[in-house]
């Protein structure tokens, strides 16, 4: 018996993107559990969604003052150092523009691929992602930091927090892997610096792009509301 492509019967009761985005976010907030505030809860259901899984709500954790800071720095259009260019291709320009109109490609760093820091990396035998954030210190301190990948890369910026006073205005913490990912994390978190970070191993480009993309509509809200009043 030849077996019916499924496809037919979505063109039978067709939905559009939109359509089907509303249905998606209405399922997580009927069936999730959690105990977030609205405001936390608008960057976790992001990422829920983003990875079809639930239990990232049971790992993702908030400093107290993420959200303000975060999106206080995104409508004052503060630059944005990320720790890939995966990151870097995955975020969406008419996003940040809904937060600040003043946001453009030159606005989102990512020294990974330099080749200055790749000939550093080269010299001394160690990760790019160290040289690379170095190389963007200046732009830390205020800046928005945000980590898929690079744990070394976290790791350096928690020294710079700790021996040089830069202090970020939001650090997404979110690489993935087994080596020094965990480590990185939690040292964060004893930072005094506004935070989002998922625990232990879990984490990856499309989690962190989430989580910014979750805060460009809370800034977007914020800012029509600012209007409104």
């Amino acid at each position: 018996m030849t077996q019916i492509p499924f496809i037919h019967k979505f063109l039978e009761a067709p939905l559009s993107g939109p359509e089907i985005e509303r249905r998606s976010f209405e399922a997580i907030d009927r069936d999730a559990r959690h105990e977030f505030p609205a405001d936390q809860w608008e960057i976790v259901r992001r990422m829920i969604h983003t990875v079809g899984d639930p239990t990232i709500a049971e790992i993702v954790r908030f400093s107290p003052d993420a959200i303000e800071s975060g999106v206080t720095a995104l409508r004052q259009g503060r630059p944005i150092y990320v720790d890939s260019n995966m990151i870097r291709a995955g975020l969406s320009l008419p996003r940040l523009k809904s937060a600040n109109a003043g946001y453009n490609a030159a606005k989102v760093f990512c020294h990974v691929a330099d080749e200055d820091v790749a000939k550093q990396s080269a010299q001394t035998n160690l990760p790019r992602s160290l040289f690379a954030i170095r190389k963007a210190k200046a732009m830390l301190d205020g800046g928005i930091a945000v980590f898929g990948n690079a744990p070394v890369a976290l790791l350096e910026l928690n020294r710079m927090i700790t021996e040089d006073q830069v202090r970020p205005a939001l650090v997404l913490a979110m690489p993935v892997g087994f080596v020094h990912v965990i480590e990185s994390k939690e040292e964060l978190q004893s930072l005094p610096v506004p935070h989002v970070a998922i625990t232990g191993t879990r984490g990856g480009s499309t989690l962190a792009v989430a989580a910014l993309h979750a805060f460009c509509t809370l800034a977007a809200r914020q800012e029509k509301e600012a209007k409104q009043s």
